[in-house]
C-alpha cells in the first residue's frame, strides 16, 4: 500500500516538473532569438511602391479637345474657338478674294488628325494646303499636353542631387548635360520636351554665368569686352584653378544676386527646380530676386500696402510699457510652417488638381498671371523690407529666392547703391524691347513706341541697367522676336550708343524643346528661349597724360 502511494507521489511529481510554466515575457520576446553573426544577415528589403496607375497610357495620349478626358483642354478648346480666326478666311479678306461672310470666322473645326480648332468649316480644312506643314506639331502639344496630366510617373521631374567630387559638367548640350549632370535616362523624344522645358530658365542662367558655358571667344558667341565682363562675375562664382570647389570656398565670398526683370511663369517654378541653378556652383551662395507685377506669391499670401502693415503692427502694439510683449509681436510671426505631408501624398493631389482644373484663360497678349506657388517652411512676408507685396525663401544656405510683385522701377533704389559687376547680373526672358507699345506713342500721336522706347515700360529701366556696368542678359523665343529686341536698341535714346556687346545674338544651347501653341493663332508657335544675347554698359577708358605731352610736337 506505501509503494503505491508513493509510486503514485513520484508521477504527480514528475507531471508537474515537466508542465510548462506560465510565462511572464510578451509572446514577441519568446520567439526571438539573438545570433552571434546577426550582422551577417541582410535585411529584408522594404516592399516597393508601385507606381501609380495613369488615367491614360502612352498609345492612347492623342484626343481632340473637345473630347479630351480632362476639363482644362476642353476649356482651352472653346477659348482658341472664340478668339482665333480661320486661315483661309483671313487669306481671302487679306487677298479680295469674294467670300460669303464679311468678316473672317472664327475656327469651330476640329482637325481629326491634331485635334486643334484649325478651321471654320471642314470645307476651308480641306482647301488649306499650308495646314500639313504644321499638323505635325500640333499633334504632338495635342499629346504632351494629354501626357502631363496622364498620372504616370514623370521620371524626368526627378532631378539628382549634388554633383560627385571631381565630376565635371559639360554644357556642349541637353543630352551631354543630362548625362554629365547625372539625371534619369531621357528614353523619348517626349521625356526630353518636358525636362527641357522645366529646367531651361535655371540651365540657361547657368550655362550663361558658368566658366565652361557654350558662349565662347572660339565660337563668336562671346566678345572681348564680355570675356572681361564675365570673368569678374565668375571669378565669384568659382575658385581658383587648381582649387576645389566645395562649400568650404564660400567663405569670405559676396552673395551672387540674380535679378529676373519682368518673371512671369519662372517665379512660380518649384524652389528645387532652381536648386538646379545652385548646384552648379558648389562654391558660392545665390541669391535670385523675381521682380515684375506677374511675379508668383505663395499661397494663402494676401498682398497689403506698407500702410497696412504698418496699421496692423500698431494694433498689436502693447498698451502701456510695462505690459509683457504678446507672441504677436515677435518676428516669428512672419515665418509661415505648413504641416508635413509625404511627398508622395503632394505629388498625387497636384495631379488630381492639374486633371480636375475647369478654368483656363487664354494667352492673348499678355499672359494670365501664374497660379500662386507652394510655401516653404521658411517662406516669410518681406513687405517691411522692400515695402511692395514680397516673399523671401531662404531654401538652403547657399539658395534664397525673393519675390517682388511690383515694376523694377519701384524699387531701383534699394539695390543701386550696391550694384556691383562682380556680384550680379540681370536676366530678361522675353521681354518684347521691340513690341509696340500699349501707352506710348510717336509724336505723330499713332504710331506706337517699341517698350524699349516707353517710359513707362523698359524705356526708364534699361540705362539705369547700363550704369551700374553689370552684364544683362536677353532671351527671345523665335529668331524674328530676337532680332526685334535687337534692332528696338537703335530706337532708345538713352540706350543706343550706351552699351557694348557681351554674347553676340544666336541661338539658345537649352532653350526649350517644347513647342508652344498661341491660343489666339494656332499656327503661331514659339520655343522658349530660343536665343540668347547680352550687353553691359559701355566702359569709358582712362588714359594718363604726361607733363611732356605739350612739349613736344608729336604727342600734342
Amino acid at each position: 500500500m506505501s509503494c503505491a502511494v508513493l509510486r503514485q507521489r513520484s508521477t504527480t511529481r514528475l507531471h508537474v516538473a515537466l508542465r510548462p510554466r506560465a510565462s511572464y515575457l510578451s509572446p514577441s520576446s519568446c520567439n526571438s532569438r539573438r545570433y552571434i553573426f546577426s550582422f551577417l544577415r541582410k535585411p529584408k528589403p522594404a516592399p516597393k511602391k508601385s507606381d501609380p496607375v495613369p488615367v491614360l497610357t502612352q498609345d492612347d495620349l492623342f484626343h481632340p479637345f473637345s473630347k479630351s478626358p480632362f476639363p482644362m483642354l476642353q476649356a482651352r478648346g472653346e477659348a482658341i474657338k472664340r478668339i482665333a480666326p480661320c486661315p483661309v478666311c483671313t487669306t481671302s479678306h487679306e487677298q479680295g478674294i469674294p467670300h460669303e461672310h464679311r468678316e473672317p470666322q472664327n475656327v469651330d473645326f476640329e482637325c481629326p488628325d491634331c485635334g486643334w480648332p484649325t478651321h471654320c468649316s471642314e470645307e476651308h480644312w480641306k482647301q488649306d494646303e499650308e495646314h500639313q506643314k504644321y499638323c505635325l506639331r500640333l499633334r504632338e502639344a495635342n499629346e504632351d499636353e494629354h501626357d502631363l496630366r496622364s498620372g504616370r510617373r514623370m521620371v524626368e521631374f526627378e532631378l539628382p542631387g549634388p554633383q560627385g567630387y571631381e565630376e565635371a559638367i559639360s554644357f556642349a548640350n541637353w543630352d551631354v548635360f543630362w548625362y554629365t549632370r547625372g539625371f534619369m535616362s531621357m528614353d523619348t523624344e517626349r521625356s526630353r520636351r518636358h525636362a527641357s522645358k522645366l529646367l531651361t530658365y535655371p540651365i540657361t542662367i547657368g550655362s550663361a554665368l558658368h566658366q565652361w558655358s557654350p558662349l565662347m571667344l572660339s565660337n563668336q558667341r562671346l566678345t572681348p569686352e564680355g570675356s572681361r565682363s564675365l570673368a569678374a562675375i565668375r571669378s565669384t562664382l568659382h575658385v581658383p584653378l587648381g582649387a576645389p570647389e566645395t562649400a568650404e570656398a564660400q567663405v569670405g565670398k559676396p552673395q551672387v544676386r540674380i535679378f529676373i526683370l519682368g518673371a512671369r511663369a519662372e517665379s512660380s517654378l518649384p524652389v528645387h527646380v532652381w536648386e538646379q541653378l545652385c548646384l552648379l556652383f558648389p562654391a558660392a551662395q545665390l541669391h535670385i530676386f523675381f521682380i515684375g507685377p506677374q511675379v508668383s506669391l505663395p499661397r494663402g499670401e494676401t498682398p497689403k500696402s506698407p500702410a497696412q502693415v504698418q496699421h496692423s503692427h500698431s494694433n498689436a502694439a502693447p498698451s502701456s510699457s510695462t505690459s509683457s510683449p504678446s507672441p504677436t509681436d515677435s518676428p516669428s510671426t512672419e515665418i509661415a510652417i505648413p504641416a508635413k505631408v509625404p511627398p508622395e501624398e503632394v505629388h498625387q493631389n497636384k495631379v488630381a488638381e492639374l486633371q480636375n482644373r475647369k478654368e483656363y484663360l487664354p494667352n492673348v497678349f499678355k499672359p494670365p498671371p501664374p497660379v500662386p506657388i507652394d510655401r516653404q517652411k521658411y517662406t516669410r512676408n518681406s513687405i517691411s523690407r522692400y515695402g511692395v507685396p514680397s516673399y523671401t525663401t531662404p531654401y538652403t544656405k547657399e539658395l534664397t529666392v525673393t519675390g517682388l510683385q511690383t515694376n523694377y522701377l519701384d524699387v531701383h533704389h534699394l539695390f543701386s547703391e550696391s550694384l556691383d559687376p562682380y556680384s550680379d547680373a540681370f536676366f530678361f526672358f522675353s521681354p518684347g524691347f521691340g513690341f509696340p507699345s500699349e501707352n506710348s506713342f510717336a509724336e505723330d500721336g499713332v504710331t506706337p513706341l517699341p517698350q524699349i522706347a516707353s517710359p513707362t515700360e523698359w524705356g526708364s529701366i534699361l540705362p539705369l541697367l547700363l550704369e551700374s556696368k553689370c552684364p544683362i542678359f536677353v532671351t527671345g523665343f523665335s529668331p524674328a522676336d530676337v532680332e526685334r529686341d535687337v534692332r528696338s536698341l537703335s530706337e532708345a535714346p538713352d540706350v543706343a550708343g550706351q552699351f557694348e556687346w557681351v554674347v553676340m545674338p544666336g541661338p539658345n544651347t537649352f532653350s526649350s524643346e517644347k513647342w508652344e501653341i498661341s491660343d489666339f493663332d494656332p499656327r503661331v508657335m514659339i520655343k522658349a528661349n530660343w536665343g540668347i544675347w547680352a550687353i553691359r554698359g559701355r566702359s569709358k577708358d582712362i588714359q594718363e597724360r604726361s607733363m611732356l605731352d605739350g612739349l613736344l610736337p608729336w604727342r600734342q
